[in-house]
């Protein structure tokens, strides 16, 4: 399935070349937006895929503001592996106070207090390894008896998406290029509606869509996952970061013939 009707940045994670040959494995790991967007049609199509676990890494108030949309005709589990950082909205609202007028030095000192894109996600990586170890967890514990493949998301999938499955297609073994390159898909799939709708939602707060705002809301530029990348293989490499965040070494092996067997 290479798209679910009303969902903007939705594939799958299969097809990618490994550093050892062949090429990781298609139907087990996909990546997507936030299901609240699923039309009925969508729905419908998203009980016909081997679908089984979603992983949401938003928040509990992004989550209760855009409940995921799931099928009612089979089951498919959820596991929520909250990621703080990356919940931009909430950033920005926090920006703007509704008990009080915000003055525009204190927008602007907000503003200039978000981090660049790249290191957001060193900051993720720092804070959230047990997070991003609990995706790989639902990953090693899916199988080709039953359907239990695994769609993580986030709000717009492409930033805690972006990160948990690069770690994850590092660790088993995907040519850089290739992580790099389906990391940087999410910026033209986004382009467009939802870009102008994030966007617009940003103005609406009163506040000013500034070049480095608009990458954090819209953006995947190359230089941030590998910014993020070159932060992982300084901390030993992606198995070990995931280790580190309680994944075990059965577990990383069974990743591994998950994704590249």
């Amino acid at each position: 399935m290479s798209t679910l009707d009303g969902l903007y940045n939705f594939r799958d994670t299969g097809g990618l070349p490994l550093q050892d040959g062949g090429y990781s494995r298609p139907g087990v790991l996909y990546r997507s937006d936030a299901l609240r967007n699923l039309t009925d049609q969508g729905v419908a199509q998203l009980a016909t895929t081997e679908t089984g676990v979603v992983a949401d890494l938003r928040t509990p108030a992004e989550r209760e503001a855009a409940p995921d949309r799931l099928p009612s005709t089979r089951t498919i589990d959820t596991v929520r592996p909250a990621i703080t950082q990356g919940a931009l909205g909430e950033q920005l609202v926090a920006l703007v106070d509704p008990t009080r007028a915000p003055s525009p030095d204190a927008v602007r000192a907000g503003l200039e207090a978000l981090p660049a894109l790249g290191d957001l996600y060193v900051g993720m990586l720092r804070g959230s390894a047990a997070a991003f170890a609990a995706v790989a967890r639902v990953v090693a514990a899916s199988h080709d008896g039953a359907p239990t493949a695994v769609v993580v998301h986030c709000t717009a999938g492409k930033d805690r998406t972006g990160v948990a499955v690069a770690l994850l297609l590092d660790a088993v073994g995907v040519e850089r290029t290739a992580i790099v390159d389906d990391y940087a898909v999410s910026q033209r799939n986004l382009a467009g509606p939802w870009a102008d709708g994030m966007l617009h939602m940003i103005e609406s707060l009163g506040i000013p869509v500034t070049p480095q705002l608009r990458t954090l809301a819209t953006e995947t530029p190359p230089s941030a996952i590998t910014q993020a990348l070159a932060w992982v293989d300084a901390a030993g490499g992606s198995a070990r970061y995931l280790m580190s965040g309680g994944l075990t070494s059965r577990e990383l092996s069974t990743v591994r013939r998950r994704l590249a067997g």
